[in-house]
């Protein structure tokens, strides 16, 4: 019975499944998103966010024990320089799973991207102007004035910034 024992087998035997979710742990980080099927995508999330907290602290404690997981000098080392310096004000919730509507030809399996929340850039742009005003009757939806208003100081902030460097 299997009372309590919540983690996806994903098929493999612990061996497996440990390499694959460091390996796919590593492409993580190297390369800021990745696309898996869903059931990957999920257990990795598990499997990764520990791993990106105890970037938070940069001591040799903290290397090693994630070098244990990751086996990839490189990796270890963009974690604690760069990751580390965007999430140090995140609680939580490192990375972000999209579905994707297709799916793999050879066995209908659903797909999705994992990426690290603070570097897609799009997504970073869109929250910053879409603001949500919330009431308790409305539908929340966007107030047009303020997002005008946002974007006009944006712009002026470009602006400005762009006669600055051009003087």
């Amino acid at each position: 019975m299997r009372h309590g024992n919540k983690i996806n087998h994903l098929g493999r035997k612990y061996a497996h499944r440990k390499a694959m979710l460091g390996n796919m742990g590593v492409s993580l980080i190297m390369h800021k998103r990745i696309k898996t099927t869903l059931a990957k995508a999920k257990e990795l999330r598990v499997y990764i966010e520990p791993i990106i907290n105890r970037a938070k602290e940069d001591n040799t404690h903290n290397r090693r024990e994630v070098f244990s997981h990751l086996q990839d000098k490189e990796a270890v080392n963009e974690l604690f320089t760069e990751i580390a310096g965007k999430i140090a004000g995140r609680n939580g919730g490192y990375t972000r799973i999209l579905k994707i509507a297709e799916t793999r030809v050879g066995d209908s399996a659903e797909t999705a991207y994992i990426e690290l929340v603070d570097y897609n850039e799009n997504m970073l742009k869109t929250a910053k102007t879409a603001t949500k005003k919330r009431s308790r009757r409305g539908t929340g939806k966007t107030d047009k004035k303020a997002v005008e208003a946002e974007t006009k100081t944006e712009t002026k902030a470009e602006e400005t910034a762009e006669d600055k460097a051009a003087e």
